[in-house]
């Protein structure tokens, strides 16, 4: 199976003039880009680039100048946004009236969000260039570049701790993106190389993963031991963020607006590297041939925004952990292991001890769990993992989508 990685590293362009050529080839990307989003928008979300290819191709090269490659990367850039937004919109749901259930009976009628949800096209505001290797981009052992922009080819060097390591081994390069932070010029490389399948003979261990905002990751194994990250720190992180962002609010100048949004680039690094931080630590903890096991989390709310004062909602709304999911995901391919997500109904009702789901078990406010059939007690975020590892080794025994279901009759 393949492992990808992107990499980003530092351009050091060879003179001023080279410069000057990629920032206006990235700005005649960028309007290239928001040229193919105008047209998908208006024309009913047609996402098959070799369709839009057929139809827009010439016109991006005569209106932006751009070069065979970058006109077709252009289209798949876009596309690609757009079925990243579209897959995103999916795992929400919005209330569409009403409808008739089984017994005639007026029940809300939910209906999952699609591109149509849109109200004006997607933006492109960061001038980028999208190269692909050997035709737009070169990269030499010495860490030489040479980039393709509307003017011809760019040269420079690379600067990335460790290169070498994809430079002279089995990777793969693909497509790089070209974007501007700060002062500095970065290539987002994608690489990738080929690794062997995870076998399900080979798990090793099996873990357990509850998430919540109380405490951010709970974890359950095969020796019955559990494990608490506390979520108050960031509860606490967040609340100072939130502060931050109301006084610059409050001052309304040019300068305030621009601290806004570098508090906002602060908070999402800090966030991405949490997310970082704690996936590294449990694939090396738990170390090889491990299955982790989470709860798809689609449609999930972690909390009820309206029963919570005005002033607290911020802090208390959902951590990223898709993004957590997705960095768990890679490193555990990486350390031989593999993740899974199985279905999160009835994970914090049911009794990992007696099987009987019941919600009064739970007492939310007091995070309690206790069986009113075998009078077994715990926390309820180490019970919810404790059933989600349990779902695991149905996996692992054989069973493709486990999940727990309520038996008509069930004996309290």
């Amino acid at each position: 199976m393949d492992l990808n990685r992107v990499i980003k590293a530092r351009i050091v362009f060879d003179n001023q003039n080279d410069i000057l050529k990629m920032v206006e080839s990235q700005e005649a990307f960028r309007q290239g880009c928001n040229f193919v989003s105008d047209y998908i928008f208006n024309n009913d979300f047609p996402l098959n680039a070799t369709v839009l290819n057929k139809v827009i191709y010439n016109d991006l090269r005569e209106r932006f100048g751009l070069k065979s490659q970058m006109a077709q990367s252009c289209i798949r850039t876009v596309v690609a946004r757009y079925k990243t937004v579209q897959t995103q919109l999916r795992k929400q749901r919005v209330w569409d009236g009403y409808k008739k259930d089984n017994h005639g009976k007026d029940v809300k009628n939910y209906i999952n969000k699609d591109l149509t949800f849109l109200w004006k096209p997607i933006v492109f505001n960061r001038p980028q260039l999208d190269l692909v290797r050997n035709r737009d981009y070169t990269i030499k052992d010495d860490h030489s570049v040479t980039l393709n922009t509307i003017y011809g080819r760019v040269s420079g060097r690379l600067v990335f701790n460790g290169l070498e390591q994809y430079l002279q081994s089995n990777w793969q390069f693909g497509t790089a993106k070209v974007v501007k932070s700060g002062k500095h010029y970065y290539m987002h490389i994608s690489v990738t190389t080929d690794i062997s399948e995870f076998q399900l003979e080979t798990v090793g261990n099996v873990v357990g993963i509850d998430r919540g905002l109380r405490q951010i990751v709970t974890t359950y194994d095969n020796k019955g031991l559990t494990q608490f990250v506390n979520g108050g720190f960031i509860k606490q992180k967040r609340n100072h963020y939130k502060h931050l962002r109301a006084s610059l609010q409050a001052k309304g100048t040019q300068s305030a607006k621009r601290r806004l949004r570098k508090l906002a680039e602060r908070e999402s690094r800090w966030m991405n590297d949490v997310n970082h931080c704690l996936s590294k630590t449990l694939v090396k903890q738990y170390g090889k041939h491990t299955l982790f096991v989470l709860e798809d989390l689609t449609n999930v709310t972690f909390d009820t925004v309206s029963k919570r004062k005005k002033e607290h909602r911020y802090e208390h709304h959902s951590w990223p952990f898709y993004d957590l999911e997705q960095k768990l995901a890679y490193k555990a391919i990486q350390n031989e292991s593999q993740v899974i997500t199985v279905s999160a109904q009835y994970t914090s009702q049911r009794c990992p001890k007696c099987g009987i789901i019941r919600k009064e078990n739970r007492d939310k406010d007091n995070h309690i769990y206790h069986c009113h059939n075998c009078d077994y007690t715990s926390n309820d975020d180490r019970v919810a993992a404790m059933n989600i590892y349990e779902l695991g080794k149905w996996f692992v025994s054989g069973v493709e989508k486990p999940q727990f279901e309520i038996i008509e009759n069930e004996k309290w």
